[in-house]
């Protein structure tokens, strides 16, 4: 059976853990701030996260959380680790930071630091690259929030060629934004703190709402 094991949520600036509240900042913080004040909080050093763009940043913290007091990481084989994200406007905050850098002919700005993030499916390299994962991967762009979608493709991919895979919904589109990630095993993790919830449309959509 493909189970999930942990889950984590961001909005609103705050963060929940398998829908318990374990971090949160003022509400009136900017979302730059939000992430700032998340990632120290997190006391991990990651050097390479300072010089992401705003939705690899919440992608890769809203991750980091889901991992907490799991061994996912250690208990799976990651070049059978699959990564499914989705969102509904694919990279068009970074998108719009290019755009602004090339708009006026006499002030010609381009930046490939910035240019590099105008594909949504950098937020899948940055965690693969931050776990060492390579197994498959997809980004799929869709209105809102689709469990039927990552449910099915998920199970796809773990009947084929994955034994586990990280998936969610990660957007920023200027001052909104929402991470929900959660992780999946086809055998039962070791560690005591984990949880295991079966893997489906109902219980995707069920955790998702919770917060």
């Amino acid at each position: 059976m493909n189970n999930i094991i942990s889950y984590a949520h961001i909005k609103n600036n705050s963060v929940s853990i398998n829908g318990t509240p374990v971090f949160s900042s003022e509400k009136n913080a900017t979302l730059p701030e939000f992430l700032s004040e998340a990632y120290k909080s997190m006391e991990i050093s990651y050097p390479k996260f300072h010089k992401m763009d705003l939705q690899c940043k919440l992608g890769f913290l809203c991750t980091e959380f889901a991992l907490q007091n799991t061994a996912f990481i250690s208990e799976n084989d990651l070049t059978k680790t699959a990564i499914v994200i989705s969102n509904s406007a694919s990279s068009l905050q970074t998108d719009k930071l290019h755009q602004h850098s090339i708009d006026d002919k006499t002030n010609y700005f381009p930046s490939p630091a910035v240019f590099v993030y105008t594909l949504p499916n950098i937020s899948i390299g940055e965690l693969a690259i931050r776990h060492k994962v390579t197994g498959e991967n997809a980004f799929f762009v869709s209105k809102k929030f689709d469990a039927h979608l990552l449910v099915n493709y998920t199970e796809l991919v773990l009947h084929d060629n994955a034994s586990s895979a990280i998936c969610g919904w990660v957007e920023v589109d200027d001052t909104a934004y929402e991470a929900f990630i959660f992780l999946v095993e086809t055998k039962n993790n070791t560690n005591k703190n984990t949880i295991f919830k079966p893997l489906n449309q109902l219980v995707v959509t069920q955790i998702y709402n919770q917060t």
